[in-house]
Parts: C-alpha cells; structure tokens; sequence
C-alpha cells in the first residue's frame, strides 16, 4: 500500500489523522475462496431463513388450533398439586434440581454452560472446515460418539441416581455441603469430561474438543427434559410413561 503524499495540501497533511502503521504478509479467510465456494447471505440464506420462520409459525398455528389448552380451576391453598411440574422449558431445570443444590443444578451449571457456548468462537476460531457439519468425517465420528454416550451414560445416571442417592443414604453421616454439593459436582465433571480423556488420545483440534463438549451437553439437556417431562409422575418418582399411577398422564401438561 502506497498513498501519494504529493496531491495533499500542508493543510490536509496537518489535518491527517492515520498512518501506515505495518504490512504482515499473511493468508486471508478468502483463500482459496472464490465466489464459487462462496454462499451469500442474501438472498440464499435470507430466504431459508424465511421458509424456517414461516415453517415454525405454521406449527403453532396447527398447535394452537388442535391442543386445548384450558384454563384450570382456581389454585387451592390447602391441596399441592402433584406432580407440580414446570413449564416443559424449564423441566430439564426442575429435573436437574433431583440430583443435587438447587444453587449448583439450577444456578452454577447452567451459568457455566452458557458461558461455554458463548466461549466457542474464542475457543475454535480457525477457518478450516467453516460451513461444513461437523467439518470432517472424523468430526461426525466424534459427535455420534457423544451423542450415544450420553444417551447412555445420563439415564443411568438419573436412574440411579434417584433409586440409591447418596445424599439419603449418608445424611448425617456426612457434611450437607458435601453431599448435595461437592459430590453431585464430581459426577458431573466426571461424567462430562470422561469422553475428553478418550478422545485425548488421538490428537483432537479444538474444534473437535468444542464439538464434543457441546454434543455431551446439548444432548444431556434433551435427556433430562424428556425424563422430567415424560418419567416423572406422582411424588416426582420415575414410572413409565405408560405406566402412571393414580390416571395421571404426562401428556396433560402440553
């Protein structure tokens, strides 16, 4: 980069606010990226934006004409209901709150898990494989991989979890704060760090480290929707969906 100096008048050179500070030679994210490997914005991905707004609002609408959804009776102050279950948004909130303190299941958990997701660009910010799912072959091995992994891994979890808690079994034998707070933060740790040491064996990038991470996670949040929303009955004991107790049904909080 040049610029000629001579055209300005000592006025404008006083006035000039900017140098040319450096040049690095370096590789650009348009290399090797010609217009044909290119997708614009607009309007390819401007109108699939659109045909997903319209496809979504078309599913409320059929919802909204097909559901009812009542209004119940008045709330009575003498009789809880039961199961009291939270809007299915926050069930997988209210499922989590079963295995541990509400301030680290509720509060601490999700705070860290929103951070990560706000910390993936800083953590994987190389341009290699951008646009394309999963970026490799290698990259959909390793998100099947934690995808079953954890639809494995978390139901046990839960099950047994809830079937022997080790808060119960050792209150007052030991500290509250340990037992509602530090273990069910290990098992968390262990159980979503356990893939990472498999995959730390084959040299992972740190968009496939990112990508399992995120599987793990997204997946975990789906299991414990569903097992809130779906495998929770009277008292908040798990049953089969098709085996509820007292004609309470799961599908009546839609």
């Amino acid at each position: 980069m040049n610029e000629n100096t001579e055209s300005f008048s000592p006025q404008d050179r006083q006035m000039k606010t900017y140098s040319l500070v450096e040049l690095v030679k370096g590789p650009t994210t348009m290399v090797d990226r010609g217009p044909d490997d290119s997708i614009f914005a607009f309007p390819m991905v401007a109108i699939l934006e659109i045909f997903l707004t319209l496809g979504v609002i078309l599913v409320l609408l059929l919802m909204s004409l097909t559901v009812n959804a009542p209004l119940e009776d008045l709330a009575n102050l003498y009789e809880t209901t039961d199961p009291a279950k939270a809007p299915w948004y926050f069930m997988g909130l209210q499922e989590m709150l079963e295995h541990g303190h509400p301030t680290l299941m509720a509060v601490a958990i999700p705070t860290l898990i929103v951070l990560f997701v706000i910390a993936i660009p800083y953590l994987d910010n190389s341009p290699a494989g951008a646009g394309i799912w999963f970026t490799s072959k290698r990259g959909k091995r390793i998100a099947l991989f934690s995808a079953l992994y954890a639809l494995i891994v978390m139901p046990l979890y839960i099950y047994l979890d809830t079937s022997f808690p080790i808060r119960e079994i050792y209150r007052g034998q030991l500290p509250d704060f340990f037992l509602n707070t530090v273990v069910p933060a290990l098992l968390m740790v262990v159980i979503v760090l356990l893939p990472l040491l498999v995959l730390s064996r084959y040299k992972p990038s740190a968009r496939e480290i990112t990508m399992m991470l995120f599987t793990v996670l997204f997946t975990s949040a789906i299991i414990f929707t569903l097992v809130g929303f779906l495998f929770r009955g009277p008292g908040f004991e798990l049953y089969w969906p098709w085996g509820m107790p007292e004609g309470y049904s799961p599908w009546d909080n839609l």
